[in-house]
C-alpha cells in the first residue's frame, strides 16, 4: 500500500510581523543555578509523527559557535540565546527544525522551605458535629514529587483517598500546583460525628529531603448560649420597671431635687411677670384655709422658694375695672392657684364663671388648693366654673408646715420654677443637752 503525508512549508521575510511572532512563539525560557550542573532539553512540540525518526540534535549559540545541552557546573557567564536543531530523516533526505532556547543562569538557588505549612502541629479546629466539614493540609516539595507522599492517617489507619472510596465519611483528596510545587492533601468529613472528636488525624508527608507530620485536633464548636441573652434580658427588663417605679413614686423628689442642685429657672423671656397668681374664693362648706394658713402659704412661697406671687389683696389696686385687672393679671403670671378660703379676701367665684373662658383659651398652669376635711367631697361642692378649671389643673390637699412636708413638695412640683433663687434664711439650732454638757 501507499503511504503519503502532506507538510505545509511557509517562508516568513526576517523583518516581517509574522516573523516576530513566529520567533516568539518558538522561544523557550530555562533556568539555572550556578554552580549546580544544567541540562538544557529540546523543546518536545511540533514533532513530526512517529514513522519519521529523528537524526540527530545538535547545539549552537546565537552567533552560530557550538555548543553543548549540559554543562557540569554552570556560570553565569553561560547565559544566552541557544539554537537547538533536531534533523530527521525522511525518504532519504534530511529535515531540521530549529528552536530558540533562552538560558538565564542564576546565582543562587532559592532555598524552599520545604515541609508542611499547613496546618502546625498539635493545631485545633472548631467543627459542628452533624456538618461537613474540609481541613486542608498543604506541603512544599521539589519539582520531583509523588501523589502518595502526602496522605492522612486517622489513628494509626490509612485515611482513603477520594479516588479509591468516593462514598467514605472520611476520605483526603490530592492536588498539585506546577507553578508553586505545593502539594494539598484535603481531608474531608461528608458528616462530622462525635467520635471524630476524640479520634487523631495526623497529615503525614514522606520526603527524603524532609518528612513531617502535623496532627490536629478536632473540637466542638461551641453552641451559641443564650442563657446570657435572657439574664441581660431579664435585668434590663428589670431595671427598666425600677426606673418606672422610682420614677412614679418619687418623681416630686427627683424632680425638685435636679431643679435645687441644678438652679434651675423660669426664663423671663416669656414676658410674664409673676410666677403665679393666687386667687381666693370662698368655700361654701366653710373649711377653707384661714386668715394665719394663707399668710402662711404667701410667705412661704415667696421667702422661702422665691417665688414671685401677685395678690389679689396686694397687688390689684382699689378703683380699677376688677375683671379686667384680673385677666391681666392672669396673662402676666405663669400659673393660677386656686386656694378655698374661710373668708372671701378675692373677687369672688362670681369674677371667675366670668373670666373661665379666657383661663381655659390661654391654657394657664391651674391648680387647685383642697383641705384635708373636704378633700373628698370638694370638687363636687364647688361652682360650675369652678369645677371646669379645677378638671382642667391639678389638685393639691393643703397640710400646712413644715416647708419640707408633701403639700410644699407638691405644690412646687405642680407650679413653674421660679424666676428667682430662693432666700438664705439663717437660723440658730436649738443646743442639745450634749453641747450644753461640752462648754
Amino acid at each position: 500500500s501507499n503511504h503519503s503525508q502532506t507538510f505545509t512549508l511557509t517562508v516568513y521575510t526576517p523583518q516581517s510581523k509574522e516573523s516576530k511572532e513566529y520567533e516568539e512563539k518558538n522561544q523557550f525560557s530555562y533556568s539555572c543555578y550556578a554552580p549546580d550542573s544544567c541540562r538544557m532539553y529540546c523543546p518536545s512540540v511540533n514533532t513530526p509523527p512517529n514513522d519519521i525518526k529523528l537524526n540527530d540534535t545538535t547545539w549552537h549559540k546565537e552567533n552560530g559557535e557550538p555548543s553543548s545541552d549540559y554543562f557540569s557546573s554552570v556560570e553565569e557567564k553561560d547565559s544566552g540565546v541557544y539554537i537547538c536543531t533536531q534533523s530527521y530523516l525522511y525518504s532519504g533526505q534530511l529535515y531540521n527544525m530549529s528552536f530558540t532556547v533562552v538560558l538565564d543562569v542564576q546565582r543562587e538557588k532559592p532555598v524552599k522551605n520545604l515541609g508542611i505549612s499547613f496546618p502546625n502541629d498539635s493545631q485545633q479546629f472548631e467543627v459542628e458535629v452533624g456538618t461537613r466539614a474540609e481541613i486542608p493540609c498543604k506541603a512544599l516539595t521539589d519539582s520531583t514529587f509523588d501523589s502518595g507522599s502526602l496522605f492522612w492517617l486517622s489513628g494509626g489507619s490509612f485515611v482513603e483517598e477520594d479516588k479509591d472510596n468516593r462514598n467514605a465519611r472520611v476520605y483526603f483528596s490530592f492536588s498539585f500546583d506546577n507553578r508553586t510545587e505545593q502539594m494539598t492533601a484535603t481531608l474531608t468529613f461528608t458528616e462530622v460525628k462525635e467520635e471524630d472528636l476524640s479520634t487523631k488525624f495526623t497529615c503525614k508527608l514522606e520526603s527524603e529531603t524532609k518528612p513531617a507530620f502535623a496532627t490536629i485536633i478536632l473540637t466542638k464548636k461551641a453552641q451559641a448560649s443564650y442563657t446570657a441573652l435572657a439574664v441581660c434580658t431579664v435585668v434590663v427588663v428589670v431595671v427598666m420597671v425600677l426606673i418606672v417605679v422610682i420614677n412614679v413614686k418619687f418623681k416630686v423628689d427627683i424632680t425638685l431635687f435636679f431643679r435645687d442642685a441644678l438652679g434651675c429657672r423660669s426664663s423671663t423671656s416669656d414676658g410674664k411677670v409673676y410666677d403665679a397668681f393666687l386667687m381666693c374664693y370662698m368655700s361654701d362648706t366653710g373649711k377653707g384655709l384661714n386668715e394665719d394658713d394663707r399668710r402662711q402659704l404667701e410667705n412661704t412661697l415667696e421667702e422661702q422658694f422665691g417665688y414671685t406671687l401677685c395678690l389679689y389683696d396686694r397687688d390689684i389696686l382699689p378703683g380699677q375695672a376688677v375683671a379686667e385687672t384680673v385677666l391681666e393679671s392672669t396673662e402676666q403670671s405663669r400659673a393660677v392657684v386656686l386656694v378655698p378660703c374661710s373668708s372671701d379676701p378675692g373677687p369672688g367665684t362670681g369674677l371667675l364663671s366670668a373670666i373661665h373662658e379666657a383661663l381655659v383659651e390661654r391654657k394657664t398652669r391651674l391648680i387647685l388648693i383642697s383641705t384635708k376635711q373636704t378633700e373628698g367631697s370638694e370638687t363636687e361642692s364647688l361652682p360650675e366654673a369652678l369645677q371646669l378649671l379645677s378638671k382642667a389643673g391639678d389638685c393639691v390637699t393643703w397640710k400646712g408646715s413644715p416647708p419640707s412636708s408633701m403639700f410644699w413638695k407638691e405644690l412646687r412640683y405642680h407650679l413653674p420654677a421660679p424666676q428667682h433663687a430662693p432666700r438664705k434664711t439663717h437660723q440658730l439650732l436649738p443646743q442639745t443637752s450634749y453641747d450644753v454638757l461640752s462648754l
